[in-house]
């Protein structure tokens, strides 16, 4: 496979009517969905979100999404991988500003200020995928740039608050979210990231509101509830994918976390 071969598989559009499969799935690429008309319903992880007409949603890389009516909706859904879009810190921090895609449970469904240049862009996205010209994916790449500045804005015209976050933060909270089972501690992520614990309580603080460690342990227990509530493992086999060696710990650490055992959250929560 070919350098080009290679990310063509890293970003890909499709047409939401032409999705046929209803499912959950999880992958490892980052999701834009844009509703042109009509309506659809998504289960994203735990929550069932509602989009309509002129609306964005964007889905984070690891979350799990199921649709559950199209509803003769028209739009398009963009995916790409962190790699394919994040040539430098710049890009990184492009991708999650203002929250647009937030490693944190937190997916919010934004109004297209204006409609008409969202659907222009993934019409070009389309085109350029289809016909691959001279260059296309710097096309798409540059498209995918500009996708993400629109909704920025129409997100702060909406009064919404600026949130710039840095590149380290966000390089830190991807470095955890793949990293679950090898349980690294703070001061082994900090050496593999190549800055100081003290760096990453700074950022966390600034970014989050909460120490590193806290940071870790929400991203911990949001990954828990996926594997809970999609899949058939069992409390033990989740704890040692997430790097616990005792469950007995595991169903201590997410009670602490969610206020319910591992038995009750998937007792209350499972489809």
């Amino acid at each position: 496979m070919n350098h080009t071969q290679l990310n063509i598989l890293m970003v890909n559009i499709q047409e939401i009517e032409s999705i046929n499969y209803l499912e959950p799935r999880r992958v490892k690429k980052y999701l834009f969905l844009w509703c042109r008309d009509g309506e659809l319903k998504i289960q994203v992880d735990n929550k069932l979100l509602t989009v309509q007409k002129n609306q964005v949603l964007t889905i984070t890389s690891g979350q799990y999404h199921c649709f559950k009516d199209i509803n003769k909706a028209k739009g398009y859904m963009l995916d790409f991988t962190l790699d394919f879009m994040c040539k430098t810190e710049k890009d990184i921090e492009l991708i999650f500003q203002n929250s647009l895609f937030c490693h944190f449970d937190y997916n919010e469904i934004i109004p297209a200020e204006n409609p008409l240049e969202i659907e222009n862009h993934l019409q070009t996205i389309e085109k350029e995928l289809s016909e691959k010209p001279f260059q296309f994916l710097n096309s798409v790449h540059s498209r995918i740039e500009l996708l993400l500045i629109a909704v920025n804005r129409a997100k702060i015209a909406t009064g919404a608050e600026v949130w710039k976050p840095d590149a380290l933060f966000l390089q830190f909270l991807e470095f955890v979210r793949n990293n679950f089972e090898k349980n690294l501690s703070l001061s082994e992520i900090s050496t593999h990231l190549h800055t100081t614990e003290l760096k990453l309580n700074e950022q966390a603080k600034l970014h989050a509101g909460k120490t590193a460690q806290n940071v870790i342990y929400g991203l911990v227990a949001s990954e828990a509830k996926r594997l809970l509530l999609y899949g058939d493992s069992t409390v033990k086999e989740v704890a040692f994918q997430l790097g616990f060696i005792d469950p007995f710990y595991f169903s201590n650490f997410f009670k602490k976390q969610t206020n319910l055992s591992p038995k009750k959250f998937k007792e209350r929560f499972a489809f």
